[in-house]
């Protein structure tokens, strides 16, 4: 896996995070391409916004001062979940090809559960449907796969509560999230 060049800001606490006895700014990232939940500590005097993006890769950066780690999924703060969802959302539009590839190749985890059936919304009828269609044929966007299938729920939706899910509980299986 390799390490992210730049993160996204969901939420920036210039007083660090309230009953902690250090108070050292924090910036909660996450990753742009790996769904990654981060802490950043920023250079000193440097305020950022809601949705920023932030270089994080190797060698100089000019905002942040250094990663602190993975951002604990219990401290990120309610304006940074809503910032994440939108940065989700955005996401699933610019990478749809990425995310229809899920449902070109989504397999079976064991002899009762599949994939598909992970997502919120889709049960096994939804599932053996999709799989009949793709039989035929690959669906080519999210658009085909809602004409294909009727009562499909919006694959965009779907994938974005799963996503967010992964992201802000714990899952048994992670589909998109590592």
């Amino acid at each position: 896996m390799s390490r992210e060049e730049f993160a996204i800001v969901l939420d920036f606490l210039p007083n660090g995070y309230p009953l902690e006895k250090k108070i050292i700014p924090i910036v909660q990232a996450v990753g742009e391409k790996s769904f990654v939940l981060l802490e950043l500590v920023p250079r000193r005097g440097v305020v950022f916004e809601a949705g920023e993006k932030v270089y994080i890769g190797e060698g100089k950066r000019d905002k942040i001062y250094y990663i602190l780690g993975r951002l604990n999924r219990e401290k990120l703060t309610e304006s940074g979940k809503n910032q994440l969802q939108d940065f989700i959302r955005k996401t699933i539009k610019e990478r749809e090809k990425e995310f229809l590839d899920f449902f070109n190749k989504a397999e079976a985890i064991n002899k009762r559960v599949h994939q598909i059936e992970l997502l919120p919304g889709l049960g096994k009828k939804h599932m053996v449907e999709i799989l009949k269609e793709r039989e035929i044929k690959k669906f080519e966007s999210f658009e085909d796969m809602k004409k294909r299938i009727p009562n499909l729920p919006d694959p965009e939706k779907v994938i974005e509560k799963r996503i967010f899910q992964e992201l802000t509980n714990f899952e048994r299986h992670n589909l998109f999230v590592k």
